[in-house]
């Protein structure tokens, strides 16, 4: 059983939290929290250990009645493996204290990645993750890329690939973003940030990108053109797509026209919080000209990075290859939009009860 400490309950925090606990070889030991707001309420009402982030608040939390296990140093003593999903910066900040408890910590996709030893998505270079101190689950962007772009260079090779993302301009939950009325160029100059985290990954793919920042909450759209070494069909693209079991191919008889209605399928379906942790793969959308290849994807920044966090805590030890762990991992969390909506409830509601004392 491997013990699991989250330090961050946040946006990502929580998910993770929730998908460890439903893992039959893991235990989450607790999640850490800077203050003694909501999520940290919901946390204790979930039945988990609650400890303080930084040790100087710790009053905060009995001031608010919230009883604490211990301060965040406890918590990592107290784990084999951190996830760190603290806001970006901070948890390069934190990686000293992870090094001086000997605990391997995974980092999320805002962290450099300079300041680990290895950036990782499941389905593309889980075995580079083994015996790392530091590891770091790309961003929800560079995660959807991944997942497309390996699959596609295994079968034909690319040449070259080309992607606007259009992003949200925040979470739902994040207030300081807004309102907005705005359509930025993110950056305005080319290429994104994001092609080059791409690259982190897969080193050997050509790939540009040009970011757009919209005022919207709810997913992240690519608009992709890769350039294939070979010329393939459009049935045999969807057949290869329909293969990668983190890859949802929104088929047009669904009638999902837009973010919107893949966050409302989501709910409707029984996912907790609407979440999408696979890439939305519109199978209306995909195009072929010659060896040019176009297609539509969306991508939940809420979620799509949490089945790659489980995948990143079995990784590290090295004792389960990578097809074994997603497979423990997506049968588990519900990964895979053919699972049924009174499976995904059932295993959540009884994940989330309070433990018994």
């Amino acid at each position: 059983m491997i013990r699991v400490g989250v330090n961050g309950y946040g946006t990502i925090g929580k998910r993770v939290a929730d998908a460890v606990r439903l893992q039959p070889d893991m235990q989450l030991t607790g999640v850490a929290k800077t203050r003694p707001n909501y999520e940290a309420a919901t946390a204790l009402q979930n039945g988990y250990a609650l400890y303080s982030a930084i040790p100087e608040r710790s009053h905060l939390f009995a001031e608010a009645g919230m009883e604490l296990a211990g301060d965040v140093d406890d918590l990592v003593r107290a784990s084999d493996v951190i996830v760190d999903a603290t806001p970006s910066g901070v948890g390069a900040e934190n990686a000293d204290r992870y090094r001086a408890h000997d605990t391997p910590a995974i980092l999320q996709g805002g962290e450099s990645a300079d300041c680990v030893d290895a950036s990782f998505v499941a389905g593309v270079n889980y075995d580079e993750a083994a015996g790392a101190d530091l590891l770091r689950v790309v961003s929800c962007n560079t995660t959807g890329l991944s997942r497309l772009l390996d699959p596609l260079d295994r079968e034909y090779g690319i040449e070259k690939v080309r992607v606007t993302l259009v992003r949200r301009g925040g979470d739902p939950g994040q207030t300081d973003r807004g309102p907005i009325n705005d359509i930025l160029p993110d950056p305005v100059t080319v290429p994104s940030h994001h092609g080059p985290d791409v690259n982190t990954i897969l080193p050997e793919v050509d790939i540009d990108t040009v970011g757009l920042t919209v005022p919207a909450t709810l997913m992240h759209v690519h608009s992709v053109n890769v350039t294939l070494d070979t010329a393939p069909t459009r049935s045999a693209l969807a057949d290869l797509f329909g293969r990668q079991s983190r890859i949802f191919l929104v088929d047009e008889t669904l009638d999902i026209d837009g973010t919107a209605d893949l966050k409302e399928f989501a709910a409707d379906s029984g996912r907790p919080r609407g979440d999408l942790w696979e890439n939305c793969l519109w199978q209306e959308s995909i195009a072929v000209e010659g060896t040019d290849l176009y297609l539509m994807q969306s991508i939940h920044q809420e979620a799509d990075v949490v089945p790659e966090n489980i995948d990143a805590i079995r990784a590290l030890g090295g004792e389960r290859t990578a097809d074994e762990s997603m497979a423990l991992t997506n049968e588990y969390l519900g990964v895979g939009m053919g699972s049924t909506s009174a499976d995904i409830r059932t295993r959540f509601s009884s994940a989330i009860q309070p433990a018994d004392d």
